[in-house]
C-alpha cells in the first residue's frame, strides 16, 4: 500500500505546488485540456508520477482545486462580513466581497467554474454562513419574511456567475456590478433603505 507524505511539510507544500499549477492550466486551457501532463509541466515537475503520489485520481485533484478555493473565500468572506453590525450591513458586504474575491482571483474562480460544470456540485462556498446572516435578519425583523434556503440559493447562483460573465465581457465593470446586485438583495429581502445604490 502506497503511503502518501501529506502531514509532512514537504509533503503539503508539493501538494499546494500541485493545486496552484492544476488551478492556473485549468484556468489558461480549460477543464478537459488540464491533463496531469500539462499540470505537471506548469508545476515544473520531473515526471507526473508526483502528482499520482500525491492525488490517486484526477477526480480526487479536482475535488483538494474545490476545497481550496471554497476555504480560502470562506475565510475571506467571514473576515469581512463578521464586522458588520446589522444582517442589512452583513448581506451588503457579503454580496460586495464575493464580487471583489472574484474580481481579486479571477483563476481560482475560472477554475472552480469549469470543474462545477464537468462534476456533481458541491455546496458553494459560504453557504452557511449566508443562510446565517438571512435568518438572524428575517428571524430580527431586518428582512421580510422568506425560505432562507431558497434566497440563499438565489444569490449564490447569481454570484457563481460572475466568472461566465467576465468571460464573455472581460470589461465588465465589476464594483458596479457589486452596486446592483446589493441593491437587488436589499429589495429582494424586504426593508430596503432609500439611498441603497451607493453610487
Amino acid at each position: 500500500m502506497q503511503v502518501k507524505k501529506e502531514g509532512t511539510i514537504t509533503g503539503s507544500a508539493r501538494r499546494m505546488q500541485i493545486v496552484k499549477a492544476t488551478i492556473a492550466t485549468i484556468a489558461e486551457l480549460g477543464y478537459h485540456q488540464a491533463s496531469f501532463a500539462r499540470i505537471a509541466e506548469r508545476a515544473r515537475l520531473s515526471s507526473t508520477r508526483l502528482i499520482s503520489y500525491h492525488f490517486d485520481s484526477k477526480d480526487e485533484l479536482m475535488s483538494q482545486v474545490i476545497a481550496t478555493v471554497h476555504g480560502d473565500l470562506a475565510i475571506y468572506l467571514e473576515r469581512r462580513v463578521g464586522g458588520a453590525t446589522t444582517a442589512r450591513e452583513a448581506l451588503d458586504s457579503y454580496i460586495r466581497s464575493t464580487v471583489a474575491y472574484v474580481k481579486e482571483h479571477p483563476a481560482e474562480m475560472r477554475a472552480a467554474t469549469e470543474i462545477h460544470h464537468h462534476r456533481r456540485p458541491e455546496s458553494p462556498a459560504g453557504s452557511s454562513l449566508l443562510e446565517r446572516l438571512l435568518a438572524r435578519g428575517r428571524d430580527g425583523g431586518e428582512f421580510a419574511a422568506f425560505d432562507t434556503r431558497v434566497m440563499a440559493m438565489a444569490i449564490h447562483r447569481t454570484l457563481d456567475g460572475l466568472p461566465l460573465l467576465l468571460d464573455a465581457s472581460p470589461g465588465t465593470d465589476l464594483d458596479a456590478y457589486a452596486d446592483e446586485l446589493a441593491a437587488l438583495y436589499a429589495r429582494a429581502t424586504g426593508h430596503a433603505p432609500a439611498d441603497t445604490f451607493r453610487r
